[in-house]
Order: structure tokens, then sequence, then C-alpha cells
């Protein structure tokens, strides 16, 4: 499950050493992270990174498959946590150190910035593969947060973009060794912690508008 530390002004959500799946334990469990985040005063910023094989593989179909009853809430839950992390009023970096894909690809989109191993893991968006729809509101944030090229690229032909080849279609910002990664999240996290505060979140709210109201419209639904 996600732990939570803190390095000077930044915290560090380490996802966990799993699949770190969208499971709705894991889901609370980062929400809470996030609370303390939020909570603190002062300089801060967050790095988000994990510990495996995974950064995140996404939804947790299986529970999904298990639990269909609750199928909207689940997507809602899904949908708010990547507004959340959008407009957080500080600096957000996602240090990708292994397999990047679906909702765990989007979950790294809603981040202010991404760095990602240069010699090892994937980041992809399957969906056109494994016959799942996006929703609205994924589109949205997907196309808010990469060129118009690259988004129609990765969403249409679910391709698995390394490192480098993540790099040079500007999804990730910069590509680095895994002895470098974590340390270079931290490193460019804390040179912005002094911006968290209201303006960083109102620049972000009305930069992602179009996105943020598709993300909390409680209607939308895989398929």
């Amino acid at each position: 499950m996600p732990t939570l530390d803190r390095q000077d002004a930044v915290f560090v959500l380490d996802l966990g050493d799993g699949e770190n799946r969208f499971h709705p334990d894991w889901i609370a469990s980062v929400n809470a992270a996030l609370d303390e985040v939020e909570k603190a005063e002062g300089p801060r910023a967050l790095v988000t990174a994990a510990s495996g094989k995974f950064y995140s593989n996404g939804l947790d179909l299986e529970w999904l498959g298990a639990h269909s009853e609750e199928h909207q809430d689940y997507v809602n839950s899904v949908h708010a946590l990547f507004a959340r992390v959008l407009s957080l009023p500080l600096i957000t970096v996602a240090a990708l150190q292994g397999h990047t894909f679906a909702a765990g690809a989007m979950f790294s989109l809603a981040h202010d910035f991404r760095l990602m191993r240069a010699d090892r893991g994937f980041w992809c968006l399957p969906e056109a593969d494994i016959n799942i729809s996006f929703t609205p509101a994924m589109s949205s944030l997907i196309q808010s947060r990469l060129t118009p090229q690259t988004a129609h690229h990765a969403m249409v032909s679910a391709r698995r973009y390394g490192g480098q080849e993540a790099a040079a279609a500007g999804i990730v910002d910069h590509a680095v060794g895994e002895g470098e990664l974590r340390a270079a999240g931290l490193e460019l996290a804390l040179a912005h912690a002094s911006k968290a505060g209201d303006t960083l979140g109102s620049i972000k709210t009305r930069m992602y508008a179009p996105a943020l109201i598709l993300l909390r419209d409680t209607t939308n639904t895989l398929g």
C-alpha cells in the first residue's frame, strides 16, 4: 500500500511495490496521503514513485468485475483522484521507475512533471488493445497534457514508449538512469517548493478547467 515520507520540503509518496492498481483501498490510501500534504504549511512539493517493477498498472479490473454494481462510484473515484492531483496547489513530480500503464499513465499525466527511467519500463495507454474506451474525462486529461499528435498516436496505437521515446514525444520531461531517478525527482520538486499555495492552485484550475469539469462530472462511465 502507498506510504508517505518527507524529506525537507518534499513529500515522497511511494505507491507500493506491486502492480499498484487502483483498488478502492489503494485510492483511499493515496487520498489520505494527499490530505496530509495539503494540510502542511509552508514550502512543499510532492514526488510520487514506486518500489517495484510497476509505477502503476492502472484500474483494478479484477475488483471491478467482481463489484459491477459499484462501477459508477469506482469510475468517479478514479476521476476524482486525477482531478485532485491535476489541481493540487503545489508542484508534483512523477518518478516513473517501472511500467506505467492505462490509468497509471493517466495518473502520471496529472502531475506537473514526469521523469522516467531511461533503460527499462514502458509508458502505455493500452485501451485500444484491451477493448476499453476512454471516458470523456480521461480523453480530456490526456489531450490537455500531450500534444495533439502524441495524444492521438498514444491513444489509438497503444504504443509502448520506453524512457527515451517518451522523452522525445514529450510524454515525460526527462529520461534518466535508474540510480538517478528518485534523486532527480526530489531535486526538481525542491526547486519549486516555494511556489506552493493558492495562486498556484488557481493557475492550475484555470489552465485545466475543461478537463477538470469532465473529471468532476459524475456521469462519465467506461465502455
